[in-house]
């Protein structure tokens, strides 16, 4: 569900999505509760109620007529990429090498495939059946963790609060 609503102190309009509790404007920061926001359209289409913000600013400015003009949201999305230049024509025009960037972009978006010591160990935790010491930093160890580091961990979970430990068996909490 989306919802075009307005600031009844600075009269900005915005969208928004589901029935929060209460709403934030934009521009001032006002916040109020959701239900006592006027509500000018309520859509289940995001399109739909982008659509209608935008006619209601439009018309705010006397620029109802060349609004309706316009194609939808949607079709002008799908003509975005034939305008203009592409992005690598742009980044040669810039004289950068657009392989280049993009291979540094891929690089820098790439997600972390590897954890932490401390990860690895409260992963032990959670994956082995009778979690002792020795099956933690046999566990820690395989996975390139030292020994002296696991049994560390070990005791700072427990003094945290994130681990039990009964009778040599260690829990996550």
């Amino acid at each position: 569900m989306y919802a075009v609503v307005g600031c009844s102190d600075c009269s900005m309009l915005w969208v928004v999505e589901g029935r929060p509790e209460t709403s934030q404007c934009p521009r001032c920061g006002t916040t109020r509760q959701y239900a006592k926001r006027k509500k000018f359209v309520s859509t289940e289409d995001r399109d739909h109620a982008r659509e209608v913000r935008a006619s209601m600013l439009a018309n705010r400015q006397g620029h109802g007529e060349a609004f309706a003009e316009l194609d939808s949201f949607a079709e002008m999305e799908s003509q975005i990429d034939e305008v203009g230049p592409s992005d690598a024509e742009y980044l040669e025009g810039s004289g950068l090498d657009a392989d280049a960037v993009t291979e540094a972009g891929e690089r820098a978006t790439e997600t972390r495939t590897s954890k932490s010591r401390k990860e690895i160990v409260q992963e032990a935790l959670r994956e082995l059946d009778e979690p002792t010491e020795d099956g933690v930093v046999e566990y820690a160890s395989e996975r390139g963790v030292d020994a002296e580091y696991a049994r560390t961990a070990l005791d700072r979970l427990v003094r945290a609060g994130e681990a039990t430990e009964n009778r040599g068996v260690y829990r996550p909490l």
